[in-house]
């Protein structure tokens, strides 16, 4: 991304930077209230995410359109359908599940993990619903951090301020939910830096939003762990992990966990490496030619023409034929004349 050179441009991307972060507060609380009236309270979280993804999409389109003359919002906010965004997704699905699996294994070897089971068929129909909410809650993270808002910042003032901005963003916020300690803004920050870079590396969402939907819900699926506090996602695994809180995160669960945000930091050249040839694909610098634009093929077809044109024969130029002037004979020499006949 570049950054403007004029300061009327970074001013103007501030504002509409500042514009996205006011539309995110509200698109939240519009999403609670609409949720609360057209879903029953078991059902509350995940309408909660379906309407809160649809006004950030919705919203945000509408900026980027406006604002910004883009043809193709939806697609400009990092979720554009090119091919292959299914394995992008996939991948950071795979580096996210490996995340949990390193901070979940000490887990396992130092203290234990007192794990239940439900068998009920209800709880699988459970599962789903909770898989759902958690990747519409990744992609809801995803464009509130890391779309349209993220990228008028960085266009202000460059991937680096707006990565490092945008994380500090976040972590404020998941401050404010209860149990949240130093360790879980460390965590918070962390995370997002990983996440910014996977989006920064690809110019595109379908990574991020893998590695963040394997994060949350690897740990709350498959292994019962609590996410930011909350241990009530998976109704068929319920885990209680035993050991030292620098550990385990206590109560908060994994991301308030300082073994978790090492992990994270680990990640980041993990990502930058598996991203390496999404990073030459889509993020190469675009070279703007300068001076003259001119067709090369249509004058090279005008060349061709021209070398091929059937050529006329000349007509014949007129020759002129003057007369020939009589030459007359030669006068003899007088002084040779003798008329006496004498020598």
């Amino acid at each position: 991304m570049s950054v403007p050179h004029s300061g009327a441009g970074r001013l103007r991307a501030y504002i509409r930077c500042i514009a996205a972060v006011l539309w995110l507060f509200l698109a939240r609380s519009m999403a609670r209230h609409a949720a609360q009236g057209l879903a029953a309270e078991q059902w509350f979280p995940l309408a909660e995410q379906i309407v809160l993804v649809f006004l950030l999409l919705l919203g945000y389109a509408g900026m980027g359109f406006t604002f910004d003359g883009q043809l193709h919002p939806v697609g400009a906010q990092g979720l554009p359908r090119r091919p292959g965004w299914p394995s992008e997704a996939g991948l950071g699905l795979a580096v996210g599940w490996a995340l949990v699996v390193i901070c979940v294994l000490p887990l396992a070897l130092v203290g234990g993990i007192a794990i239940s089971f439900s068998l009920q068929t209800s709880a699988w129909g459970w599962l789903l619903a909770d898989a759902a909410f958690f990747a519409l809650a990744a992609l809801a993270e995803e464009l509130a951090f890391r779309g349209y808002g993220f990228q008028r910042f960085a266009h202000a003032a460059g991937p680096l301020a707006a990565a490092l901005g945008f994380a500090v963003f976040f972590a404020l916020l998941q401050a404010r939910q209860p149990g949240s300690n130093h360790a879980s803004f460390a965590v918070s920050v962390a995370l997002s830096l990983v996440l910014s870079s996977a989006y920064l590396r690809t110019k595109a969402l379908w990574l991020s939003w893998g590695l963040n939907f394997g994060w949350k819900a690897g740990r709350a699926l498959l292994f019962g762990l609590a996410v930011s506090g909350n241990s009530s996602h998976s109704p068929v695994v319920q885990g209680d992990p035993m050991g030292p809180s620098w550990l385990t995160g206590g109560g908060f669960g994994l991301d308030g966990s300082w073994f978790a945000f090492f992990v994270l930091l680990a990640a980041l050249p993990v990502v930058f490496r598996v991203t390496r040839a999404l990073e030459f694909q889509y993020n190469a610098p675009v070279f703007v030619p300068g001076g003259i634009p001119v067709d090369l093929d249509a004058a090279a077809m005008r060349q061709h023409e021209a070398a091929m044109r059937p050529v006329d024969a000349a007509a014949p130029g007129l020759v002129q034929i003057l007369p020939t002037a009589a030459i007359p004979p030669p006068r003899p020499d007088d002084s040779s004349v003798n008329p006496t006949g004498q020598s």
